[in-house]
């Protein structure tokens, strides 16, 4: 497969890649990306942001493994947390929840789209320095800060592409499959590899 050029530009719509290939680079973020769609429909304020979040430092670990950058949990915790710390409109979202009736309904549609879009955006900042820095530990926050605003508007656009493609209930219920599939890890029923090989299947569906 033809790799990418390392000239890509961040334009809209377009995602940055390193190493590795495109279709690979392009099929995590699509993934994460819908699976932080579906955790933002838990109808439980603040336990969706804990959701995403850790959807994002997944995708971080996934896409630093096919860029052949060194990954560390707990780097990959803070970059996202100096990104997303101040999404306030994401906390907004999640607190509506909170409302009875229409407030779950209204909560639920704004956080799913925020915290896809802002899924997206994590990706791209990561992607970018890994092609200047191969290295996302070492960044410039106020610089990051910067590309993540950017990043975000256009992760809305390419999440309302998606929402096109992909029906919420689909995407919902991926998400629940895989929580299921973490209580199963968690009680050592399944590996650690096993877990990994069936969380795999499970988002190349999306």
């Amino acid at each position: 497969m033809e790799k990418s050029d390392s000239k890509d530009k961040h334009d809209e719509g377009k995602m940055i890649v390193v190493e590795g290939t495109r279709e690979n680079t392009d099929r995590i973020v699509r993934a994460h990306v819908l699976w932080a769609m579906g955790a933002g429909l838990i109808p439980i304020p603040l336990f969706d942001i804990a959701a995403v979040t850790a959807i994002q430092i997944d995708a971080l670990q996934k896409l630093a493994e096919e860029q052949g950058i060194d990954y560390s949990s707990d780097g990959g915790k803070r970059f996202v947390t100096a990104l997303t710390g101040g999404t306030f409109a994401r906390l907004g979202a999640s607190l509506i929840k909170g409302v009875p009736g229409v407030g779950t309904v209204i909560g639920g549609l704004s956080m799913s789209a925020m915290s896809a879009a802002s899924t997206y955006a994590v990706c791209q900042v990561a992607l970018h320095h890994f092609r200047n820095d191969r290295n996302f530990l070492s960044f410039d926050l106020d610089d990051a800060k910067g590309l993540y605003e950017k990043a975000l508007e256009q992760g809305k656009s390419f999440v309302k592409s998606l929402e096109k493609e992909v029906d919420p209930k689909v995407t919902k219920e991926t998400y629940r499959n895989l929580e299921k599939l973490k209580e199963l890890r968690d009680a050592e029923v399944l590996t650690e590899e096993e877990f990994e090989s069936k969380k795999a299947k499970l988002l190349e569906k999306l």
